[in-house]
């Protein structure tokens, strides 16, 4: 495969090569998810993949593009004859926008005509067009909630279904799912993220000599496009050629027990869940071995299939590091080898000549010893000096109490607080502002029945206008920002209170990643406060950095909670309709700066007056309590909660607590 941009330079496009080519082999394995840094061709490789594929063949003037050899009886432009003629095009790669709206995925369905005329006028998707064909999305873990369960719908059924109050159209949805995803941007849902047959990580190069190449071949297309297409033209024929040898042979391919029994044991080992990892890696050593030329499945197909195929199906949560154990990998290959030679020396050997791609390193973390100074030590220096304490580790996360912002608001689609979405449950209706995508039949019904007469009705048919037309309203859940603000002081340090705190707000990273929520991290200690984190949608990148998270000096609370109200009036700019929570995570004390305790108390009531919702999580301990952390709460407008009554189960009421403060 060739394109205008070298692989050379990009850490793992062998990789990205091989699986973008095995499932051109055997569309069946699944698809490719391409993670990455910005930057690494992730998006040139797809595309040049479509100029690789076979031509499809298909009914003339159909719309959903049905194989005449074998055409879709439910086909909303058939029915078409069996075993008739057809024509041929190019295999089309469609591109899936992460804005798009659900009508361009799915589809628009006229509602007006339905109801008027009886006359199903359907409009066809981005599903309708990548049948047969690549659905590429590029920033897939952007994409919006509603659009990722049109999608695993899809891709699980095979077909796309459009319903509009009880008027409904089916056609036939397979395609080759194909995403690219920044990681620094946040995860992917895990159900989409097993959609995927296979995964790739790739990372560009630091060797001077492959960046100067880049650099070269970019110029040297953007002077003479023409010409430098032709100049690979003959490497591009001959993958192109090997690709339909390869489709030829795979039907010859045996797959033996042996090959069978590495696979299952693999899965099982690296205890994957469910069983589609098996049928991914079967299907995809089948594939390698057809692409090498090879009619049977050895060990080492087998083992770049695992590469390729287990990594992403292992992460259980955000926090978990992507990749694979290699020797133990290499271990039970051998040690369920039956009949098959193993790989003699364990470097994959497939015909892409990849291997796994290692997770990334961890941030760095001390063992705790001697980490926690006396209380004494906030009045140690600031950041750097003597008073900072190296990293602890966190303690493990557990569920939390479900903390959400009061009222309805309007943001992106997510599952923390009530919000006026397009999905939902019912809760009124409203005349139309443009094209009619949620019919309120009930409303539309009241508001035509009053014109029957004026309109000449003589039957049974119900005569509806435009006017007519309701949209229905709904009530979901929307994301939120969840801006963190931690104390990372010397007090918080005391009793390795700080490992406690951690594990408290990596458990609240995790609860806003499952509710989609985007994240932000703003620490003080010393005599300052810092963004640690601008907001984003990666809780990985909050994890990290919280993880990093030195601690020592005194306490200036007024500077953290200031700093905490400039990223929230930057980025409400940005995305104003996305409401703001707060979580300040703080003993309550306030000892940086002059007059320290009425400037954070000056502070606090800034949030209050704006009526930002605010949670504080009261990490004092001791037998003897001062409170503090609950007057900042009051001061904020907001609650307390202790890091015990974070669990839970532990804090019934809070969000109620949180709503009548408000009110």
């Amino acid at each position: 495969m060739t394109t205008p941009f070298p692989f050379t330079a990009v850490v793992g496009q062998d990789d990205l090569r091989l699986a973008l080519l095995l499932n051109a082999v055997s569309p069946s394995v699944g698809g490719v998810l391409v993670r990455g840094e910005k930057g690494t061709a992730k998006s040139t490789a797809v595309r040049a993949l479509t100029s690789l594929l076979p031509e499809v063949a298909v009914v003339p003037g159909c719309r959903f593009s049905c194989d005449p050899a074998s055409p879709d009886p439910g086909c909303p432009d058939g029915p078409h004859e069996g075993g008739g003629g057809g024509t041929s095009r190019p295999a089309r790669m469609v591109e899936l926008p992460v804005g798009a709206s659900e009508d361009r995925l799915v589809g628009a369905l006229d509602i007006e005509r339905a109801l008027a005329e009886g006359v199903k006028a359907f409009e066809p998707g981005l599903l309708a067009a990548a049948h047969r064909g690549i659905l590429y999305v590029d920033e897939v873990n952007l994409l919006h909630d509603h659009l990722v369960d049109l999608l695993l719908d899809a891709a699980a059924m095979g077909a796309s279904y459009v319903e509009r109050e009880g008027v409904s159209v089916r056609h036939a949805a397979r395609f080759l799912l194909v995403g690219t995803m920044n990681p620094e941007e946040g995860e992917l849902r895990p159900q989409l993220l097993d959609r995927f047959g296979l995964t790739v990580e790739v990372a560009a190069s630091r060797e001077p000599d492959q960046r100067v190449e880049v650099v070269r071949r970019r110029l040297a297309y953007d002077g003479d496009p023409a010409g430098f297409a032709v100049r690979w033209a003959d490497e591009e024929a001959a993958v192109r050629q090997r690709i339909v040898a390869a489709r030829e042979l795979l039907p010859s391919v045996r797959l033996g027990d042996a090959a069978l029994r590495q696979i299952a044991a693999t899965c099982a080992a690296f205890e994957v869940d469910g069983m589609r990892a098996d049928i991914v890696m079967a299907r995809t050593a089948t594939a390698l071995a057809a692409w090498a030329g090879r009619t049977d499945v050895l060990a080492e197909d087998v083992r770049q299939a695992a590469l390729l195929a287990l990594p992403h199906r292992r992460r259980r949560n955000p926090f978990d590091a992507p990749g694979l154990d290699e020797d133990k990998l290499d271990q039970t290959l051998e040690e369920f080898g039956g009949d098959d030679d193993p790989d003699p020396d364990g470097d994959g050997g497939g015909p892409g000549g990849g291997g796994g791609q290692p997770g990334p390193d961890e941030g760095p973390a001390g063992d705790g010893a001697g980490a926690a100074p006396p209380e004494a030590g906030e009045g140690e220096p600031a950041p750097g000096g003597a008073g900072e304490q190296s990293p602890v580790r966190a303690a493990e996360p557990f569920r939390t109490k479900v903390l959400s912002v009061p009222g309805i608001g309007e943001g992106a689609a997510g599952r923390r607080s009530r919000a006026r979405t397009e999905h939902g449950r019912t809760t009124g209706a409203r005349r139309p502002e443009g094209a009619l995508t949620k019919l309120h039949l009930a409303a539309t019904v009241r508001a035509a029945a009053p014109h029957q007469r004026a309109r000449g009705r003589s039957g049974r048919g119900l005569v509806v206008r435009r006017d007519d037309l309701r949209q229905a309203t709904r009530e979901g859940r929307e994301g939120n920002l969840v801006l963190f603000v931690v104390d990372a002081s010397g007090s918080m340090a005391a009793r390795q209170r700080m490992s406690a705190v951690k594990g408290a707000v990596l458990s609240l990273l995790l609860d806003a990643y499952q509710r989609r929520d985007k994240v932000g991290l703003v620490t003080f200690r010393g005599s300052a406060a810092e963004v640690a984190l601008p907001p984003t949608s990666s809780v990985d990148a909050a994890a990290a950095r919280l993880e990093s998270l030195p601690t020592g000096g005194r306490t200036p609370l007024a500077a953290g909670l200031l700093k905490a109200h400039d990223v929230l009036r930057v980025e409400r700019l940005r995305d104003p309709a996305r409401r703001a929570l707060v979580v300040v995570v703080t003993d309550g004390r306030a000892t940086g700066g002059p007059e320290p305790v009425a400037l954070a108390a000056r502070a606090a009531r800034l949030f209050a007056a704006e009526g930002i919702a605010s949670v504080v999580v009261d990490c004092e301990s001791g037998p003897v309590r001062l409170g503090l952390a609950g007057q900042l709460a009051g001061e904020l407008g907001g609650t307390a909660v202790t890091l015990d009554e974070l669990r839970a189960d532990s804090i019934a009421g809070l969000v109620k607590d949180v709503q009548r403060r408000a009110a």
